[in-house]
């Protein structure tokens, strides 16, 4: 099964978890420190809150596809390529809590979109403390990028 994520970047995450709770009737699938997120079945979404700056509004982070194998992501990879998107990839990287494959485009208003399975769970929320995963500008592993694109501006 494949379903959307969306990654919001809140200011106050117990309050937010507490909303989240209340608008799905589900409470969080994983809960670390400066995270949660929740695996909502209906309508199927994945909701991921990342603990932002105290008094800034919500801000969209990030989106997503979440697929079930690293074939689907390598389909994806060269699906996207194939259309021209720059790609940017990333293989057994911690992330959200979690082992993941993934590919990153970005949209027309630099909107960042992954395309991810996820792998096993980690112990941290990334894979080095200087490290902006699931954040906007971030570097990347590995990069394919079509002559006359401009490269992907996340993890």
């Amino acid at each position: 099964m494949s379903r959307v994520q969306l990654a919001l970047r809140v200011a106050d995450l117990d309050a937010s978890i507490e909303f989240y709770s209340k608008l799905f009737g589900a409470g969080p699938a994983k809960r670390r420190p400066g995270y949660a997120n929740f695996a909502i079945a209906e309508p199927p979404l994945k909701l991921v809150l990342l603990e932002g700056q105290a008094g800034q509004a919500t801000v969209m982070d990030h989106l997503g596809v979440e697929v079930e194998t690293t074939g689907d992501v390598t389909a994806a990879t060269q699906r996207l390529a194939s259309e021209g998107l720059a790609t940017t990839t990333e293989e057994d990287t911690a992330c959200c809590y979690a082992v993941q494959d993934k590919v990153w485009v970005t949209g027309p208003g630099t909107e960042p979109w992954e395309v991810y399975v996820v792998k096993g769970d980690a112990d941290v929320l990334d894979k080095a403390a200087d490290s902006a995963c699931c954040a906007p500008g971030a570097a990347s592993a590995a990069e394919t990028v079509p002559a006359g694109s401009s490269t992907s501006a996340c993890c």
